[in-house]
């Protein structure tokens, strides 16, 4: 006999452990594609040899970033055709069978092709893996806030977010270095480009799992009015920036992203030139997430009895003190360095993890925010804005970063045999990079945003939104 389903009050089924699985699912699913990024450096500087051409070129695709993100997002707003399900969920459906193939178009194997044909490579498979990659990722972002309006349980779709985040990444952090390395440290790209395509399609599969389980119980339905004023996004951008939450939780995470994929680089340099052994960077990377798994189950009654505001400061200040104690670098004692170096990893990465496991209820509660001060909701319009700026991050970040350690002596076409100078700059040059990321996110979340528990309490009561 099959197990009843239980329904709430308005005939949707209860809220439960099977919702959070779902948006899990999802994020391991934009994490298949997304998390071979970190390799993009390394692909392009060391294998394909561009060197400081990839720092160009990498900013060069943001302006394509500075255009897809809003547009897709404003697109997506001002969609009201009437879908099956949900135009969200419709949407991240078309997006994930483009990342089918679009991640392994930024690792397609020419090394040996002229400088110009490797620019039109990366700059076309950057946009073709960009686009499926947004119009899979806005909406999903979302999503959050239209599975359930209570905060308890955004805090419990957030947490659950974050566990899709590790364990999307813990496939690529840790397998994938003992693939892609010879015994020298040396990467070999063909490798790479197989393992996107199998990343791909996997991430598909999650995607088709999220969609099948989720349930929207947020009321979405626009009437439509022939004589309502059409959508205009630079309206849109300026609520944005008027939205101080959105603003707040975005800053903080470009401060995120800037340590996770600006250092990225530098990390795997000192892997292969510093501590000399390339294939245990990915096991100490999971070793420093235990603190999130750990943190994670306890993220919704954290939530309910000190708020989000107050929990995500107090990562990013524990973020700091790992960030300090990065700088502590012995050269003479490599053993020494890298328990250290292990030690400040688990104390930043219990400070990231606070922050992340509600870092996405905090953007549930910015898109809140939104239709509190202004009447609009215009959920793609705010997470689509607040994607932008993290993938600036993501891509400005990793530029800037290597473009600094090629002026302390990186040069890509060694591959993994750096200088010993070198490798200790690099060093140096990962401690900074996570201290800035800190100091960002404290910046963000404890100066910029402003919904503290007592003023998301009053939000919700105005809005109407549940808060047991």
């Amino acid at each position: 006999m099959a197990k009843e389903i239980k329904l709430d009050a308005n005939g949707h089924r209860k809220f439960g452990i099977r919702d959070s699985v779902a948006y899990a699912a999802g994020d391991l699913g934009c994490n298949m594609s997304f998390a071979l990024k970190s390799t993009m450096s390394i692909f392009w500087t060391q294998f394909m040899g561009m060197d400081l051409w990839y720092a160009l070129l990498l900013i060069v695709v943001q302006v394509w970033d500075a255009i897809n993100d809003p547009l897709i997002g404003s697109i997506i707003d001002a969609d009201k055709h009437k879908y099956k399900r949900n135009k969200f969920l419709t949407y991240i459906w078309a997006g994930s069978i483009g990342l089918i193939i679009g991640g392994a178009c930024c690792f397609l194997p020419f090394p040996n092709a002229p400088v110009w044909a490797k620019a039109i490579i990366f700059i076309a498979g950057y946009v073709v893996w960009d686009a499926f990659y947004t119009v899979a990722n806005v909406p999903y972002g979302s999503l959050l806030s239209l599975i359930s309006n209570d905060v308890k349980d955004r805090a419990s779709l957030s947490a659950w977010r974050s566990v899709g985040s590790i364990f999307g990444n813990m496939l690529p952090m840790v397998i994938l270095p003992f693939i892609m390395y010879d015994e020298n440290d040396n990467l070999i790209g063909e490798r790479v480009f197989i393992a996107a395509l199998i990343m791909g399609l996997l991430g598909f599969l999650c995607f088709q799992f999220m969609i099948r389980n989720t349930e929207i119980r947020v009321d979405t339905n626009v009437e439509l009015n022939e004589d309502a004023p059409k959508f205009n996004v630079f309206k849109a951008f300026g609520n944005f920036i008027k939205n101080r939450p959105a603003v707040g939780a975005t800053v903080a995470a470009m401060g995120m992203f800037i340590g996770m994929q600006g250092a990225a680089t530098a990390v795997t340099v000192i892997f292969q030139s510093y501590y000399n052994n390339v294939k245990i960077s990915g096991i100490v990377q999971l070793f420093a997430m235990i603190p999130i798994v750990v943190f994670t189950p306890l993220a919704r009654s954290a939530v309910a009895k000190f708020g989000k505001k107050e929990l995500a400061t107090f990562g990013s200040i524990v973020s700091m003190v790992a960030g300090l104690g990065l700088f502590v670098v012995i050269p003479n004692n490599t053993n020494l360095d890298l328990l250290i170096y292990i030690v400040c990893q688990l104390i930043f990465s219990l400070g990231l993890g606070i922050y992340s496991t509600v870092s996405w209820a905090m953007m549930g509660d910015a898109i809140d925010y939104n239709e509190w001060k202004t009447g609009k909701r215009e959920e793609g319009t705010v997470y689509s804005l607040h994607s932008f700026f993290r993938k600036l991050a993501q891509g400005i970040g990793p530029s800037l970063v290597l473009i600094i350690m090629v002026a302390f002596g990186y040069v890509g076409a060694n591959e993994g045999n750096q200088l010993w100078d070198v490798a200790v700059n690099m060093r140096y040059i990962v401690a900074a990079t996570y201290m800035f990321s800190a100091i960002l996110q404290f910046i963000g979340l404890g100066l910029i945003y402003n919904l503290d528990k007592k003023t998301l309490a009053k939000m919700n009561e105005e809005l109407g939104r549940d808060e047991e």
